[in-house]
């Protein structure tokens, strides 16, 4: 078994168990999505239907439809709890005159219950790392675009807190953090799966800690655990969690412990079918021998 598959029914459990606090503690998932709506002001594109692929608790969402007001925008998630927590926030005027268009699903981005060609949009801020097949992941969010549409998504790479993935170096034989693709990989991908013009960059953001357990809470906070299938299955032992202690605090600068992440930025379209001189379409395939 692959020891970095993740377990989906704990990643949904824990999600919808961090739903209630997640927007307090969500800082660095806010301000890249903040980031990424400001890149759509460069972009000419009013979508009818709009697909909003691990909405959450619905903030990038609600600030989608305000930016596209006759939009509907699809907000999947796989975490009930999350969805639920959107619905919440939604006024009581909104809910009763439609001024914000939202329609909750909950569902996996690896198996989306839309329609092919059904969206204008696909947005995706920072869950596309939760997709066990990130390949199949972007055939998928083809699949459902119609010709012309939009991809944009945010996702982690790999220097993503770096930091504690080497202050768990030495502690134990288990995987303790998600693996994340690297942006050149990402962008073969897109092509792989049918996408033109994919434009991929990277930014890294550092948070700041006092100690390690207020890195580990905030993670644990945002639904963020270790759901891979090489993760222990106990609490960690005192030596192990005093020798974490140990590794971390040889990072510590000016007073402070980093947690670094590798920001991915992403869009793509879906263009227009290739057709031969006689008009019939040509279809890209691959063979295994």
């Amino acid at each position: 078994m692959n020891e970095f598959v993740i377990d989906k029914k704990m990643m949904r459990r824990a999600f919808s168990r961090a739903a209630a606090d997640y927007d307090a503690t969500a800082v660095l998932q806010r301000e890249v999505c903040t980031r990424m709506l400001e890149r759509l002001d460069y972009i000419k594109l009013q979508p009818v239907q709009l697909l909003d692929a691990g909405s959450g608790t619905g903030w990038g969402g609600r600030k989608l439809a305000e930016k596209y007001p006759a939009a509907t925008v699809i907000s999947l998630d796989i975490a009930i709890g999350m969805l639920q927590n959107a619905q919440s926030r939604s006024s009581w005027w909104q809910k009763l005159f439609g001024g914000v268009r939202q329609l909750p699903v909950c569902a996996d981005v690896e198996a989306l219950p839309l329609a092919s060609g059904s969206v204008e949009m696909v947005w995706s801020n920072l869950a596309v790392q939760w997709c066990n097949d990130l390949p199949a992941t972007f055939v998928e969010l083809h699949r459902v675009l119609k010709t012309e549409g939009l991809l944009m998504f945010s996702t982690f790479g790999p220097d993503t807190l770096k930091e504690l993935r080497q202050a768990f170096k030495g502690v134990d034989e288990r995987s303790h953090l998600n693996r994340f693709a690297d942006m050149h990989d990402i962008g073969d991908m897109l092509v792989q799966a049918g996408f033109a013009e994919p434009v991929m960059d990277m930014e890294y953001m550092t948070l700041t800690y006092e100690d390690v357990r207020g890195v580990l809470q905030d993670l644990k906070t945002i639904g963020a655990h270790n759901t891979t299938a090489g993760r222990g299955q106990g609490l960690m032992g005192k030596n192990a969690w005093a020798r974490l202690l140990e590794n971390y605090e040889k990072l510590r600068r000016d007073g402070k412990l980093p947690a670094t992440y590798e920001v991915i930025y992403g869009h793509a379209w879906k263009p227009a079918p290739r057709v031969n001189r006689d008009g019939a379409a040509i279809i890209k395939t691959s063979f295994k021998l």
